[in-house]
C-alpha cells in the first residue's frame, strides 16, 4: 500500500515536472519568436535608414555638382561673350560637363525666350494660353486678370468671389505672383503632365510635360521677338509662328544651334525670332554623382540661377539676380 502511494506520488511528481518543462519550453519558444521578430524589424529599419542616408548623401553630392556646374558655365559664358574666337559657350543652348566626381548638364536659357509679363499684348496672352492647352473659359479670365493687374482696370472674373473690384495698377516683381491672378492654378503656373497625343507607344513615355506660365513669361522677358533656340512652342505660337514653323524649329534645334544663315524660311515669319540671347540668362544644371563602382547614381538634383551679364567697365560683370535651390528640368 505504501508502494502504491509512493508510485502515485511519483507519477504526480513526474507529471508536474513534465508540465513545468513544457511550459518553460513554450516560454522559450515564444521569447525566441519575439526576439526574432524584433531582430527582423531592427534589421529592416537599419537597412532602410542606411539606404536613406546613402540616397541623401548622393543627393547632396549631386546638388553641389549642379551648383558648381552653374558657376562654371556662367563664367565660361562670360569669356565666350568677350572672346568670340575662343572655345567657350556664348549663346543659348546647353553644355555637358564631366567631373571626376560626376556629370552635369547645363541649360543656358535666355530670358528673351519668354515674353515680358508686364507688357505682353492681350492678343499674345490669348494665343499663349490657348497653345498651352488652358481651358477656354480660363483663358479669358487669366488674360483679363493679368491686364487688370497691370492697369488697375475693374473686371469680373468667374473664378473670383463674384464682385467687380477696382485694383490699383501694380508691376509684377516676380513671376510667381501670377498665382494670385484669378483662374491661375499651380498646374497652369508651373506646368503639368498630360497623356501623349498619340498615346503610349513602344519606347516612348505615355505622359508628356505641358509647359507652365513660368516657362513662357518672365519679368525680364522679351518685348518683341523671342529666342529661336530655346523658346517654348507655346511662346512661338504666341508671337505668330505657324504650327508648321514651330515643328520645323523644334526639330532643327535638337541637333544644332539655329542661326539666321542656316535657318531658312520659317512658316509664320522669321521676323518674330531673335538669335542673340540678350544679357539675362537662366543657367539650369542637372547633375548625378559618380558611385564607388564607377557608375552614375540614379539620384539627380537640379538647381538654377538667373544671371545678368554686365558690360565691360562695371566693377562686377556678373549679377546673380535669383538662385533656385531646386527646380525642374527634362534632363
Amino acid at each position: 500500500m505504501w508502494m502504491n502511494s509512493d508510485n502515485h506520488l511519483t507519477r504526480r511528481h513526474s507529471k508536474g515536472a513534465f508540465g513545468r518543462r513544457g511550459s518553460a519550453l513554450l516560454t522559450v519558444l515564444w521569447i525566441s519568436a519575439a526576439l526574432a521578430a524584433v531582430g527582423l524589424s531592427l534589421s529592416n529599419t537599419v537597412r532602410g535608414e542606411t539606404e536613406r542616408v546613402s540616397t541623401d548623401l548622393e543627393g547632396l553630392r549631386a546638388y553641389f555638382l549642379a551648383a558648381g556646374a552653374v558657376e562654371k558655365a556662367t563664367v565660361e559664358m562670360l569669356y565666350g561673350r568677350w572672346y568670340p574666337d575662343k572655345p567657350f559657350p556664348r549663346s543659348p543652348g546647353w553644355i555637358d560637363y564631366r567631373f571626376a566626381t560626376g556629370v552635369a548638364h547645363v541649360e543656358m536659357i535666355p530670358e528673351t525666350a519668354k515674353l515680358d509679363v508686364r507688357d505682353v499684348p492681350p492678343e499674345r496672352l490669348l494665343r499663349l494660353l490657348t497653345a498651352m492647352g488652358v481651358d477656354p473659359a480660363r483663358v479669358q479670365a487669366i488674360t483679363a486678370g493679368i491686364v487688370s493687374r497691370r492697369t488697375g482696370a475693374a473686371f469680373l472674373s468667374p473664378f473670383s468671389s463674384g464682385s467687380t473690384f477696382q485694383a490699383p495698377a501694380t508691376s509684377f516683381q516676380e513671376i510667381e505672383e501670377l498665382i494670385s491672378v484669378p483662374g491661375v492654378t499651380p498646374e497652369i503656373l508651373y506646368g503639368s503632365y498630360v497623356p501623349a497625343p498619340d498615346g503610349a507607344r513602344e519606347g516612348q513615355p505615355g505622359l508628356v510635360r505641358r509647359s507652365g506660365l513660368v516657362d513662357c513669361l518672365s519679368v525680364n522677358g522679351s518685348h518683341g521677338p523671342v529666342d529661336a533656340n530655346t523658346a517654348e512652342p507655346a511662346v512661338l505660337a504666341a508671337v505668330g509662328i505657324s504650327p508648321a514653323g514651330i515643328q520645323m524649329l523644334v526639330e532643327a534645334r535638337k541637333t544644332r544651334r539655329l542661326e539666321p544663315a542656316n535657318l531658312g524660311e520659317v512658316p509664320g515669319g522669321a521676323g518674330n525670332l531673335r538669335f542673340d540671347g540678350g544679357s539675362i540668362y537662366t543657367m539650369r544644371a542637372t547633375a548625378s554623382a559618380m558611385l564607388a563602382n564607377g557608375k552614375l547614381s540614379e539620384v539627380r538634383r537640379t538647381v538654377a540661377a538667373k544671371v545678368k551679364y554686365m558690360p565691360r567697365g562695371y566693377d562686377t560683370w556678373i549679377h546673380i539676380l535669383r538662385w533656385y535651390d531646386t527646380t525642374w528640368s527634362e534632363n
